[in-house]
């Protein structure tokens, strides 16, 4: 297993994870343009696990700069997704140690996550990961 930067090439991969993800959600129709502006945002780190030449898991993680805390900027991962023929091998875990890393790089003082999961074993997974759920959060959808 190796854990990367997402390419070009990881588009299909990609598009196959958010689909199980997500699993009512249409295809999108021109996904090429999204996906050049993910790779290209700046603070935007799309991660994939790789194993045997293909993507099969991936976290997004966001570099947000911040004017409190000294002006250390903080990271948020979203979209946390393994396919299911490659669950329970460590990849998620590998991902999310491999974002907090970068965010430390980065100078980040935390590193936070939310999940719409309510069942027990996705949380956790996520506390085994080092993550707390001793915050609040708030959403407003559109």
């Amino acid at each position: 297993m190796d854990i990367r930067p997402a390419i070009w090439t990881d588009l299909p991969a990609m598009l196959a994870l958010m689909q199980q993800l997500h699993t009512d959600d249409p295809p999108l129709d021109l996904p090429e343009p999204i996906w050049r502006a993910m790779l290209a945002m700046p603070g935007m780190t799309v991660l994939v696990a790789d194993r045997d030449g293909r993507a099969v898991a991936t976290c997004t993680l966001n570099i947000i700069p911040h004017l409190a805390r000294g002006g250390r900027p903080y990271g948020l991962i979203e979209n946390v997704v393994t396919d299911a023929g490659h669950r329970q091998l460590g990849l998620g875990r590998a991902l999310l140690d491999a974002a907090c890393a970068r965010a430390w790089a980065a100078g980040c003082y935390k590193v936070m996550l939310m999940t719409g999961s309510k069942q027990e074993a996705t949380l956790r997974f996520y506390r085994q990961s080092g993550f707390t759920d001793d915050k609040t959060a708030f959403q407003r959808r559109n």
